[in-house]
């Protein structure tokens, strides 16, 4: 095979996989691989770093391993292809005496897809990601994707949430984890709490799509609908739920219900306790109370707590924006604690208005655009009075502070300093080190306006 049959191939086989084509940075992945270039020079060629490229890179690998039925890398990317053309040839060898007929990069007929060593029914594998969000730029993750990945596929968590401050890239990592295990599951779905059902209405609307799914012929679909535990019992189903915050009242503590929405305690707590095979993975700027609790390490339950990216990562959001080359790129990086969101707007705002303003300004000024006070002010909303007394105290403080010294103002009562704490703490409001408590400079900045 020439190059173009080999990209057209694997393109074949990602768009199989995921429901996308290569797009141009995976495609220039490949290109230079098989033309013998290392990581470094394909960065080059494509004017981003060269993490960027190993993690494209390793998710290509991943793919194509799955598909080839073999472990595919860097360096044996052309012999896996050349490998499976011939699988091909003998495949239809069987079935065809023509096999000239055999367009191997036509969009005619295209490769069969080489399966998984436990992958699930086909004919019962089902998917609904229409309220599933586009990938677009993601940025490395390996290690919050490996611990997911880990606790869903190895250890069988029945109940996963994955929480952070606004902007921080929760919902980006889920849907990249999806992506990369869907397949591992007969019913895939992903469901956007923007517009909260209550939990009769999102039981019946589960319990519909797994019994439509089913064979017209299948004993349970000649019967009364199942239980939706029984459903999860019966299946290996993976159910996201984004913006799970919606469930829970503005106003108050993290992780109260509002009291259309209390029925969704019992579901969670029977996911935790009944033995069945999937997976609920919860994603928001709270968690339940139920899921904070739980602490026994044999239980099937986490919690990944996000935090921002690193420096490399941090750089390519500013290179995106143009500001690859400002002098000072990783105090400002720091300075919004690494959250994508919070630096492509402030990088925005500082390309609109010439790139020299960080030159003429303090090395410690925290600009806030009016989209991201807009950001903040969706989740500074939600906040209790008590936890909002909290924070002004925090903006009298310059260096982290203690409990002690928090109670030496003396405006609240030490019970309720320390839910206020616990909860402020929930909502990635705070950094905890030690004893000593940190507010976040970009939401110090943000109180101080008021």
């Amino acid at each position: 095979m020439n190059l173009k049959e080999m990209l057209n191939i694997v393109d074949r086989i990602f768009f199989d996989k995921t429901g996308q084509h290569l797009d141009d940075l995976q495609e220039a992945v490949l290109r230079g691989t098989l033309q013998h270039e290392t990581y470094k020079q394909i960065a080059k060629d494509f004017d981003c770093s060269e993490s960027r490229i190993r993690n494209a890179a390793s998710q290509l690998w991943q793919i194509l391993s799955e598909e080839l039925g073999e472990d595919v890398s860097k360096s044996n990317l052309r012999s896996a292809m050349q490998r499976f053309q011939v699988s091909i040839v003998s495949h239809y060898a069987q079935d065809s005496a023509q096999i000239g007929l055999v367009n191997y990069c036509g969009e005619t007929k295209h490769p069969p897809n080489i399966p998984n060593s436990n992958p699930p029914n086909q004919e019962t594998s089902h998917h609904d990601l229409s309220e599933m969000p586009e990938l677009g730029a993601f940025f490395d993750r390996t290690p919050e994707l490996k611990t997911l990945t880990t606790s869903i596929l190895q250890q069988n968590s029945s109940l996963i949430t994955i929480t952070g401050i606004s902007g921080i890239g929760k919902t980006t990592l889920a849907v990249q984890l999806v992506q990369q295990i869907k397949h591992e599951f007969e019913y895939v779905i992903w469901c956007n709490f923007d517009t909260s059902p209550t939990l009769p209405e999102f039981e019946a609307n589960l319990i519909q799509f797994f019994s439509q799914s089913e064979k017209p012929d299948s004993p349970t679909n000649n019967q009364k609908a199942l239980s939706l535990i029984k459903y999860l019992q019966k299946y290996r189903c993976l159910i996201v739920l984004d913006d799970i915050h919606n469930l829970f009242s503005s106003g108050e503590l993290a992780g109260k219900y509002q009291p259309e929405y209390e029925e969704y305690r019992s579901l969670f707590k029977k996911i935790q306790k009944i033995s069945h095979q999937s997976c609920f993975l919860l994603i928001g700027w709270e968690q339940p109370r139920e899921v904070t609790q739980v602490k026994n390490p044999n239980t099937h339950i986490n919690t990944l707590q996000l935090k921002g990216l690193d420096i490399a990562a941090g750089r390519e959001i500013l290179r995106d924006y143009g500001l690859a080359d400002i002098d000072n790129y990783s105090a400002l990086i720091h300075r919004y604690q690494g959250n994508p969101l919070w630096l492509k707007s402030v990088a925005t705002m500082i390309q609109e208005l010439g790139g020299c303003v960080t030159e003429l300004l303090p090395d410690d000024t925290i600009l806030l655009p009016e989209d991201l006070k807009d950001i903040l002010q969706q989740q500074f909303s939600r906040l209790s009075e008590i936890e909002k007394q909290v924070l002004s105290l925090f903006c009298r403080e310059s260096a982290p502070v203690n409990l002690t010294k928090l109670l030496e103002y003396g405006t609240l009562r030490s019970p309720d300093l320390l839910n206020a704490l616990q909860s402020l703490s929930r909502r990635c409001f705070i950094d905890q080190t030690g004893s000593f408590y940190t507010l976040l400079p970009v939401l110090r900045e943000y109180i101080k306006g008021f």
